[in-house]
């Protein structure tokens, strides 16, 4: 069986090199996959590439639930902005919402409360604020910050899709440790022990707070909040939004917009995923453990966005705006505005099936990378190289679960074997979530980072270059607090408060810098006329 070594990853880097220089996302994916064609055959690599990118589609029913699920939500957009609800609801929140500060509040509060899923949360979240940023002119790259840290690091800390799948990789990590089955602990107290050892996910979450309430901002996000401030322009003059509803659809003609047309669907679309949810993982005798843990969240996702498209079909009929006829047309429409969030989509994945275990048909990146910081263990830094190396695999791979299923099953029994601590185990599985989160953040070829960017209607490479310097800036601290940990071991409590102290106090000095160096504002508050119509 063929070994690639750093050749593994040369097609993952060259995708993120070249769609940060070139900002053309789609373009630097397909070559980055068409590099591992190459590497893998020794020839063109064409026949390969399409092998791959047609895996990516076909082969795992996951993908193609998740394409379903953002083509429905495509439509309920389209629907929403046809009946008139996005003008509604944009006029309600003006009224309450006048300020930037209270606009990213409200985005962060929501971010915290929708917790059972990321996709879902970034899709309500994204949906809802849009035009409320707008109109305050907040700039696109600073609201889809605001969605994407909170989305998938909530999704962390509380019962989720994604600790149901983590659980599971506990379980596989302590089945190959030497310990006898009566003596394995249960993958859920786990869980809650790892949780004040995923500093970056809380860390990223409070950094949110951070950012809104003091409205200070450092990096290219101070460039773009200036940007929409002085000028409105809430994308740059070049910018290549994900989703763009108002150029697509036009303006709806909607005389008397109704909040039920924007409220209903939304609450349609949490309450059918979640009941979905439970029940697709209810057995007769199961705990409400069991349920959550064994639910579907994939199919609960589908059923809940269906259900949204069927509650607007009913609003426009019931209220006489549009014909069933236009109801289809405009469904049609909203799966055209996530055309370009689902060909990323397929090809992020793609890049997936390029680095994928080299048993699999892949080149085996991530193998490779656990190798190679294998040498670098003790049971001081452990925890740090497990952060930085789920921080790699998932930048590189553009996949947080990805990344948990490589590095959960090794550093388990690797922490394990070094130091026989539970306590141990337990900060390994929070710095494997916190590494996968980051890398995420950092990468333009992440699906949470492609969807965050698509409900915002953002740019996606400009969300990736503006976050860039928030989450490098929370895990450069994450990474501090977690190395005084493992030569101290204080309770990650205090560290915790330690490391949000350090965040408030790096925000006002990297904002005050930048902005002496470029001779502005460290605070974009400029604010719309309070004359302004709200249906502008």
């Amino acid at each position: 069986m063929a070994e690639f070594g750093a050749l593994s990853l040369v097609p993952p880097l060259l995708a993120i090199v070249l769609a940060i220089v070139t900002r053309k996302a789609v373009l630097s994916l397909f070559v980055g996959i068409w590099a591992g064609g190459i590497i893998l055959t020794g020839g063109v690599g064409l026949g390969q590439t399409f092998d791959w990118i047609a895996a990516a589609i076909g082969e795992s029913v996951f993908h193609a639930q998740i394409i379903v699920f953002t083509l429905l939500l495509g439509s309920s957009v389209a629907m929403i902005w046809r009946l008139g609800g996005s003008h509604a609801v944009r006029d309600f929140a003006i009224e309450r919402i006048d300020t930037k500060r209270k606009a990213g509040a409200a985005a962060w509060i929501l971010g915290v409360v929708l917790f059972f899923d990321d996709y879902a949360n970034t899709a309500v979240v994204g949906s809802t604020m849009k035009d409320v940023s707008d109109h305050l002119n907040i700039s696109r790259e600073k609201l889809s910050y605001l969605v994407d840290s909170t989305a998938a690091p909530v999704a962390t800390l509380a019962i989720s899709s994604w600790v149901a799948f983590q659980l599971s990789m506990i379980e596989s990590g302590y089945a190959a440790t030497d310990l006898a089955e009566s003596e394995i602990p249960d993958s859920f107290g786990v869980f809650l022990q790892s949780i004040p050892y995923n500093m970056y996910a809380i860390l990223a979450i409070a950094m949110v707070g951070i950012i809104v309430l003091s409205q200070r901002d450092y990096g290219e996000m101070l460039t773009a909040e200036h940007r929409a401030a002085e000028t409105g322009k809430v994308t740059r003059d070049d910018a290549r939004p994900m989703q763009d509803v108002e150029a697509e659809l036009g303006k709806p003609n909607i005389d008397d917009p109704r909040l039920v047309s924007f409220f209903l669907p939304i609450v349609v679309l949490i309450s059918v995923t979640i009941g979905s949810a439970l029940y697709t993982g209810y057995e007769p005798g199961a705990s409400l453990y069991d349920v959550v843990t064994g639910a579907d969240y994939a199919v609960a996702l589908i059923f809940g966005s269906f259900a949204m498209v069927v509650s607007t079909y009913a609003l426009g009929y019931v209220y006489n705006i549009l014909s069933l006829s236009e109801s289809v047309d405009t469904t049609i429409d909203g799966f055209g505005i996530m055309l370009t969030a689902v060909t990323i989509l397929v090809l992020a994945w793609s890049i997936g099936n390029v680095v994928a275990p080299v048993e699999d048909g892949g080149l085996g990146t991530g193998a490779y990378i656990a190798a190679l910081v294998e040498q670098f263990l003790s049971p001081e830094i452990l925890p740090v190289v497990v952060l930085f190396t789920a921080a790699f695999i998932a930048f590189s791979t553009g996949s947080s679960w990805g990344t948990m299923a490589i590095v959960t099953p090794i550093a388990v029994p690797v922490a394990w074997n070094l130091t026989g601590s539970h306590t141990m185990v337990a900060a390994i599985v929070g710095m494997v979530f916190s590494g996968a989160i980051f890398g995420d953040h950092s990468s333009p070829i992440s699906d949470t980072t492609v969807l965050s960017s698509t409900f915002t209607g953002a740019d996606l490479i400009d969300h990736v270059r503006t976050q860039f310097y928030y989450a490098t800036t929370v895990a450069i601290v994450a990474l501090v607090l977690m190395l005084v940990w493992g030569y101290t071991r204080i309770t990650p409590f205090a560290l915790l408060a330690v490391g949000v102290v350090s965040l408030v106090g790096l925000v006002y000095g990297l904002s005050e810098f930048d902005a002496n160096r470029r001779g502005i504002d460290p605070k974009s508050t400029t604010e719309p006329p309070e004359a302004a119509p709200a249906d502008d």
